[in-house]
């Protein structure tokens, strides 16, 4: 640990600190940290906030030189006195690259790990959620908590951080390539929309998912009563919260059939649709993808594998 940059650094995350969602100090926190601005920030404030810190850095071994990320973590963590466990996922170009590095990166981390996702990544997440038709779960985007402490702060205030104590942050290439979809939401579309509405959307859509992030832990809780696999219930049900109870039974129980979507998402609403539609009688069962379907006997639902693959 330096002294003097500890004192600075100290300095100056102290302001930002009440719009951060830390654990109480001396509590323990891993910090997903890739060495762009908004990790290192979170790698700061954390150690700011009095956490016990662990910096988790992954490689995904995706360009040249990328093991120099993990040495520009692990010289900032060391002038605060922070231990760095590096992983490595060796991953190949291709399709689905983003999806196939989240899924890397969750099973590297420690679960429950701290990310440093910004106002302005909420609101990307919540036009890509809104583009891929979700609910509002999905429009609640990401939620305000330890695993997402920098919400509350914007892109321009962790690169500030970081420009004011003079860090050298790593700038990953792959952030302004169009063939990600995420990137083009950052470049082109939220400019736009700022554009067009004459302000600045990013709070705007950040309020909107903390909104419904409350609607939907609300309906959560309510649907938590219901049984899904009796079809009384779910007939008697509202048909919001039968919706969600049929979709939490489905996304439980189906990982243990052996199905894990590759996606992380729910199960799709034309999935959800039929199987409500075998629990009110018009159907006797419905196949709901990757070899498994729903069926009706007795007055209760079962989920099984498809008759074809049984």
């Amino acid at each position: 640990m330096t002294p003097a940059f500890s004192a600075t650094a100290r300095t100056a995350a102290t302001p930002l600190l009440g719009r951060c969602t830390f654990p109480p100090a001396s509590s323990e926190i891993a910090c997903a940290v890739s060495g762009g601005a908004d990790s290192l920030a979170l790698l700061l404030l954390a150690w700011a906030a009095g956490c016990q810190v662990v910096a988790h850095h992954v490689d995904h071994g995706l360009r040249a030189g990328s093991d120099l990320d993990a040495a520009a973590v692990q010289q900032v963590a060391a002038l605060i006195g922070v231990a760095v466990v590096v992983h490595r996922a060796d991953l190949e170009p291709g399709p689905n690259l983003e999806a196939r590095a989240r899924a890397a990166r969750r099973s590297l981390l420690p679960v429950g790990a701290a990310t440093g996702h910004t106002a302005d990544d909420q609101a990307e997440t919540v036009l890509l959620n809104l583009m891929r038709g979700a609910s509002t779960d999905g429009l609640a985007a990401m939620r305000s908590g330890p695993g997402h402490p920098l919400l509350g702060l914007r892109r321009a205030e962790t690169r500030a951080l970081c420009a004011g104590l003079g860090l050298e942050v790593v700038d990953d290439p792959s952030n302004l390539d169009p063939v990600h979809l995420r990137n083009r939401v950052r470049h082109e579309l939220l400019p736009l929309l700022c554009e067009l509405s004459g302000r600045d959307v990013v709070p705007i859509l950040a309020r909107q998912a903390l909104l419904l992030a409350d609607d939907a832990a609300l309906l959560t809780e309510l649907a938590a009563g219901i049984d899904p696999t009796d079809v009384r219930a779910l007939a008697g049900a509202p048909v919001p919260l039968a919706r969600r109870a049929v979709r939490r039974w489905l996304r439980t129980a189906r990982p243990a059939l052996g199905y894990e979507p590759a996606s992380g998402y729910a199960p799709s609403a034309a999935v959800v649709e039929r199987v409500l539609a075998v629990a009110a009688g018009t159907d006797r069962a419905t196949e709901i993808g990757s070899g498994q379907r729903v069926r009706r006997s007795g007055g209760r639902l079962f989920l099984e594998a498809s008759r074809a693959d049984s």
